[in-house]
């Protein structure tokens, strides 16, 4: 656990990051304490803990203790929440403070009703974001393509027999390995990205040798027609190999490393890639 100190209007939210989990988990008693201005966030806390659970509200159960630091440079064990949890949490707190966090919420909504009906809208808003982040066409471009490769190669797993979560992040893990050979912790790590899409933050390079590594996946899968983890784990393999090696012919010809350390730095001006 990475510990840290996020701020709301001037207040002090203590946050932990989770590295296995890949997630920040916040101090309850702070969000409430900044939301309400409490003199006793805890007592709050408590009270509204309750009434959650009287209520028969999950949110609760998805609280987990974990110890803060304290004004007196002590450490001690106090609910905690993820990113999710947190903003349940905020929604049954009445305050001025926290309706920014509800409208927002819901204008989030909404737009995910829209993006199920008109699938193209998901897409429209992607590439929007990404060019008020500064992203150029070329890199959009590029982005999106690789993620329809991706789609594909999902696809082809839940057609033939992957179905728990932690297969399609297992079988992604070994295709990534394969090709750049780092895992996609490590190649995040290396970019010191935490929550980030990892993709988000490739340049052309990485996009296109990541791309090539799932294509050649699919099409290997495909036509030994692989079903089930093992089959697809070796057809993973194969197909990381493939734009592994053609990574190692790209540097040697151009004397120039495909998978660096560098991650678009988001500024008021201009987004690059440092």
């Amino acid at each position: 656990m990475e510990n840290k100190i996020a701020l709301f209007e001037g207040q002090k939210i203590r946050r932990q990051w989770d590295d296995e989990k890949e997630r920040w988990y916040f101090s309850v008693v702070d969000v409430v304490r900044a939301l309400t201005n409490s003199i006793d966030a805890g007592a709050y806390w408590r009270k509204l803990k309750q009434r959650l659970k009287e209520d028969g509200s999950e949110v609760v159960t998805k609280c987990h203790e974990l110890k803060f630091m304290a004004k007196d440079g002590k450490y001690y064990i106090s609910d905690s929440a993820d990113t999710e949890a947190m903003l349940r949490i905020i929604q049954t707190i009445p305050s001025p403070k926290a309706e920014p966090f509800k409208l927002w919420l819901a204008k989030v909504g909404y737009e995910r009703i829209q993006e199920t009906a008109d699938p193209e809208l998901s897409i429209n808003r992607a590439r929007e974001n990404w060019k008020k982040h500064g992203r150029s066409s070329e890199w959009i471009q590029r982005r999106m393509m690789g993620q329809e490769t991706r789609n594909k190669l999902t696809d082809y797993w839940s057609e033939h027999k992957i179905t728990k979560r932690e297969e399609y992040a297992i079988l992604t893990n070994i295709i990534h390995q394969e090709w750049s050979e780092l895992s996609v912790s490590q190649h995040k790590k290396m970019k010191n990205l935490k929550r980030e899409n990892l993709r988000d933050h490739m340049s052309d390079a990485e996009l296109i040798f990541t791309a090539l590594a799932e294509l050649s996946s699919r099409e290997i899968a495909d036509s030994k027609n692989a079903n089930g983890f093992e089959e697809n784990k070796i057809a993973g393999q194969k197909g990381g190999g493939i734009a592994r090696r053609a990574r190692k012919d790209y540097e040697i010809e151009t004397g120039k490393k495909v998978v660096n350390n560098k991650k678009f730095i988001i500024s008021k001006s201009s987004t690059k890639l440092k």
